[in-house]
């Protein structure tokens, strides 16, 4: 092999590994985007979006409990749970193959069984790609003790 060979061949490698990573880029910034469109249809009671959005072997995990996305749709639609806003403070996302990891530390304001509370959250959303799209299939609240923010 001449050194022409050796300098194209690197170049390629170095090309197709800049092009992969500015795809993975692309799909975390796409995930995120989606996620911030997630609060956002929680505090207007999208529950038709929501629906979509959501697998349909999504599970959901709250302080009060876990259930699936039945039960988590009706609650959003009858109010049961009101996501009036989620102040997003940090995020992050990873994927891995057809799957999408994305942590949000937030601080939420809800109103749940009629009482106005705010809390400081990190929650774990996990998304799968189908034919379809992304698809929420797990979405997780983990109460913080204490509310620590870097802004």
């Amino acid at each position: 092999m001449n050194i022409k060979t050796i300098i194209i061949v690197f170049l390629l490698v170095c090309g197709y590994g800049n092009m992969a990573w500015a795809q993975k880029a692309d799909t975390e910034q796409e995930i995120i985007e989606l996620s911030k469109k997630k609060w956002q249809w929680m505090a207007d009671k999208e529950a038709d979006k929501l629906a979509d959005l959501f697998h349909k072997d999504a599970q959901f995990v709250h302080m009060g409990g876990s259930w699936g996305k039945d039960r988590e749709v009706e609650i959003i639609r009858s109010g049961g749970i009101h996501y009036k806003k989620a102040d997003v403070h940090r995020v992050s996302a990873d994927i891995v193959g057809n799957t999408a990891i994305v942590l949000n530390e937030i601080t939420l304001l809800a109103v749940v069984g009629g009482n106005e509370v705010t809390n400081p959250f990190i929650v774990t959303e996990v998304y799968v790609k189908s034919s379809g799209g992304w698809k929420l299939a797990n979405l997780s609240f983990v109460k913080q003790l204490t509310a620590k923010r870097e802004e």
